[in-house]
């Protein structure tokens, strides 16, 4: 078994170009990814193939060269940016003697380090455990001692068992505690429900922008950083709009290409935020080259977590760091989602933005005077109830006079059965 070292481990990269991947792809999200995980890359090895070898993933030429480079510079890992079988693992470790990363395992020792909350820590734990049941051979290296020998065959298949046991164990206790706390954030969802405060989901491609702008919205002071992944806990603050209506707003994960699915499935209670919000945005790099190619990943896994149908507000972030670039509003055309101009650091453009969420909300919110007769006091307590009343006067014939704002749906249905139609005036 292979020590992992602290910190700073010296790491040579391999990336390939597949068919099945944009050729146009480079390597900076992987150098970035590597960066962020603590290691200092020593070396990169690209190369090209129609598919991928069976027994090292790269073919045994290219595994050389891996090897060599290994070698000449003392690496401790190497990482690929592809995901790797349980065995290409292990043969990959047996050739180049350090230890052997893929992409999912990588993206996971981030997770790792950035997990701050307790739920957080349990999801991140999870996905690092159903990764490492299909890789549990690996670490055992001393009973190679199976091979041969009587009396030396048993002991050894007991202890992986025992692993097994243990490893599934654990993970049936963590998935426990992660359905009480979706338990939890399902009871404040129907109570933001019951209450009509729409939430907004931030979304996007991980380094977007979106702590930033989440900090410039709420003064939350979340953490925000240069770098992929800065945070990973989701955080909900309420929000007032220009309008007085109030709102949730969700600051989530950044996603990236080629998000390990057991990351995906740890994190369904976080991502379940993004997919019940009424309104996502979406915060892209405007002043990334590959901003397209970004949003487009994006939106592979709004689609994976059934998020894709949300209606969407593009904002373009960044836009201080693109000379002669002003903020603006683009407003949707068919069919395409409206787009937002703006810096998140600068505060540019961010009024435009509060500006057209007001907007966005506005068809569906009824506002004026409401008078009620003395009959109605069920109704009048309801009105109280949703902290719709913003005014109220005792009228002559001991009814109500009130000024209120609420949604028209709950105002139907509030009056369904009182046996009249409610009548709002502005005067």
């Amino acid at each position: 078994m292979f020590e992992r070292p602290r910190s700073g481990e010296r790491a040579v990269l391999v990336h390939l170009n597949l068919p099945t991947q944009d050729d146009d792809e480079d390597c900076q999200e992987f150098m970035e990814l590597v960066r962020s995980a603590g290691a200092e890359p020593v070396g990169l090895i690209t190369g090209s193939r129609k598919s991928p070898d069976p027994r090292y993933f790269v073919g045994s030429g290219k595994a050389e060269e891996v090897r060599d480079l290994v070698k000449s510079e003392e690496a401790e890992v190497a990482i690929f940016d592809h995901p790797l079988s349980p065995s290409q693992e292990r043969n990959l470790e047996k050739l180049l003697q350090c230890r052997v990363l893929d992409r999912a395992g990588l993206i996971l020792d981030i997770f790792a380090q950035r997990a701050r909350s307790h739920e957080g820590k349990l999801q991140v734990e999870l996905a690092q455990l159903r990764h490492m049941s299909t890789r549990l051979v690996r670490g055992w290296t001393h009973l190679e001692r199976q091979k041969g020998g009587i009396g030396l065959r048993g002991p050894g298949e007991t202890q992986l068992e025992t692993d097994r046991r243990l490893l599934g164990v654990r993970i049936k206790q963590i998935t426990r505690r992660l359905e009480k706390v979706e338990q939890q954030r399902e009871q404040g969802r129907r109570s933001r429900l019951r209450a009509e405060v729409p939430t907004i989901s931030l979304v996007g491609y991980t380094n977007a922008g979106k702590s930033t702008l989440f900090n410039r919205l709420t003064q939350a002071g979340v953490y925000a950083a240069d770098q992929l992944f800065a945070t990973l806990d989701p955080t909900l603050r309420r929000v007032e709009l220009p309008s007085q209506q109030a709102m949730i707003l969700a600051d989530t994960v950044g996603f990236v290409r080629q998000l390990p699915h057991d990351l995906v499935a740890a994190f369904r209670a976080t991502l379940t935020e993004t997919r019940e919000a009424s309104l996502l945005l979406h915060v892209v790099d405007a002043h990334d080259a590959q901003r397209d190619v970004y949003m487009e990943q994006v939106n592979q896994v709004l689609e994976e977590i059934g998020a894709r149908e949300v209606p969407q507000i593009l904002v373009f972030n960044k836009i201080d760091l693109i000379p002669g670039a002003t903020p603006r509003i683009e407003p949707a055309d068919h069919g395409e989602p409206a787009r937002v101009w703006l810096s998140a650091q600068t505060g540019a453009g961010v009024d435009a933005l509060l500006e057209m969420l007001a907007d966005h909300y506005a068809e569906s919110i009824v506002g004026g005077w409401l008078e009620l007769p003395p009959t109605a006091g069920r109704e009048r307590a309801g009105l109280f109830e949703m902290d719709a009343v913003e005014q109220e006067e005792v009228t002559e014939s001991g009814g109500w006079r009130l000024r209120i704002r609420l949604p028209q749906r709950r105002l139907d249905e509030l009056f369904r059965d009182a046996g009249f139609t409610p009548k709002l005036s502005q005067d």
